[in-house]
């Protein structure tokens, strides 16, 4: 099945059940009011959402509505915890080569995750608002898990049994604030403002076949100003399935319902092109960062020849199934200054 949630001037908002097609969408009332009442209560409520689900697949839903991605928060609009990995190894390399350093080898075995801030995520189109052009503005197009609970010491395997639902995410960084961070030693923390994730989250059963062993196998398109940047495939070269990121949190805590765990910058590598002397990599299928693209510069012609985003520009994040249709619907957002209406419906007290 596929939820949403709608604003509606609270902080959580309104929990929506979508049909698989993306047009309609019907208020869950009588089931769950909130996502994060379903992920406490899994086995009792999502069976009443999935009837609910397929009543709107069939035209039997008596209040469906018109789907309007512009009226979502994030599916799960704060969360218990958000832990985001680097599971795509590929792009490690490239930021490491980039500047002539090796990468450890325990990079290879041991999942490398950061903890971002999950008090404030916001909707699919809602404006990244950020201080300063100046910070180095980077979208970053990821796959996402919501879990239920999963206990300290779960294994890969069992990790996975605890994933309930996926979605897409942006994890915006600021670039140029990220060196001074990681110099103190502690990792990120203003150099990643608020993450915006897909309209829809799904079940696993909507995947098919493209959901095996933890990766989900389509192509992660990224669109920046009208321009496709990134045509990446985000299963194959996933280092790190979603069950070993989930049990790297495990090692010494729980995980509970309602945390999200992200893949990390979707990342493939380079393809050799030429002969002797012409002979170079190239990356056909894009890049789902900035950061990126500027590393495949420095590699290819010795300095990073693309900007970061500035005021005005935009991002779209997409994944279409087989049959060419979205998954999740689109992340489709702005850059704007502070003072811009952000839209997300919270209040402030």
């Amino acid at each position: 099945m596929k939820l949403a949630t709608y604003k509606d001037g609270s902080r959580d908002g309104q929990l929506v059940v979508v049909s698989r097609d993306l047009r309609l969408a019907h208020y869950a009332t009588g089931i769950a009011s909130r996502m994060q009442q379903v992920l406490d209560d899994w086995a009792f409520l999502a069976p009443q959402l999935q009837d609910l689900y397929h009543q709107l697949n069939h035209g039997k839903a008596p209040h469906a509505f018109p789907f309007d991605p512009q009226q979502c928060m994030a599916p799960l609009p704060r969360a218990y915890q958000w832990a985001d990995g680097s599971a795509y190894i590929n792009h490690v390399e490239l930021v490491r080569k980039a500047r002539n350093a090796e990468v450890p080898a325990n990079f290879y075995t041991d999942p490398l995750m950061y903890q971002g801030g999950s008090d404030d995520f916001i909707g699919p189109c809602d404006d990244i608002v950020v201080p300063s052009e100046a910070m180095g503005i980077d979208f970053e197009a990821e796959i996402a898990v919501v879990t239920t609970d999963v206990p300290m010491g779960s294994t890969p395997v069992q990790a996975l049994d605890g994933i309930r639902l996926v979605m897409l995410a942006n994890d915006v960084s600021l670039r140029n604030l990220i060196p001074n961070e990681l110099a103190k030693g502690f990792g990120f923390f203003q150099a990643k403002p608020a993450t915006a994730f897909s309209p829809v989250a799904v079940t696993l059963d909507e995947l098919g076949d493209s959901w095996k062993n933890g990766r989900l196998h389509l192509t992660l398109q990224s669109t920046w100003n009208g321009r496709k940047v990134g045509m990446c495939d985000a299963g194959e070269d996933m280092t790190f399935h979603f069950g070993q990121l989930i049990a790297h949190i495990c090692k010494t805590r729980n995980v509970r319902a309602g945390s999200i765990i992200g893949s990390g910058t979707v990342s493939n590598p380079g393809v050799e092109t030429g002969k002797g002397k012409a002979k170079r990599l190239e990356w056909p299928k894009g890049y789902s960062c900035i950061a990126e693209k500027r590393c495949i510069e420095t590699i290819q012609d010795g300095a990073p020849q693309t900007e970061f985003m500035k005021f005005g520009d935009t991002i779209r994040i997409e994944m279409k199934g087989k049959d060419g249709a979205s998954l999740f619907g689109a992340i489709d957002q702005n850059v704007v200054p502070p003072g811009a209406d952000r839209g997300d419906g919270a209040d402030d007290e």
